[in-house]
């Protein structure tokens, strides 16, 4: 069976949804513990960096899906706010910014602000972002 690409790309931010939900639900998880040790604290970090990963690649298939080109995760984050996928950009550009900062999670105190924005402001958009993309998955 041959596919159009309209419906190989409508294919590809399902199965995308499928990847970033699971490992969504890793991080939702993890970021249940209060007080986590450093191993735990890495773990949060980690799953973070996979969900964030696969957030910008799942808005970059849905929007192709819809007709845009995407060159790169900037331009996903640019397209989605403008699409109105994102109602506020600048917390995902920040987070775009500071991902090098994961990679410093083996000095304690980077890693104790790292998880802190996890907390405080990128989980919650992460979280808003599966909501919205469970509903149009279920269309």
């Amino acid at each position: 069976m041959n596919l159009g690409k309209e419906e190989e790309n409508d294919i590809r931010w399902r199965q995308r949804y499928v990847n970033f939900s699971k490992s969504y639900a890793l991080l939702a998880d993890t970021i249940q513990i209060k007080a986590p040790s450093n191993a735990e604290r890495a773990g949060l970090i980690q799953f973070f960096e996979m969900t964030f990963e696969l957030s910008w690649k799942l808005m970059k298939d849905y929007l192709e899906a819809g007709g845009f080109r995407i060159g790169s995760p900037r331009e996903a984050v640019k397209q989605a706010f403008q699409s109105g996928l994102l109602d506020d950009g600048h917390p995902w550009l920040d987070a775009l910014h500071n991902r090098d900062l994961t990679t410093h999670t083996y000095d304690e105190n980077t890693a104790i602000l790292v998880e802190d924005k996890i907390r405080k402001k990128y989980f919650p958009m992460l979280n808003k972002l599966h909501c919205d993309f469970e509903k149009l998955f279920k269309k």
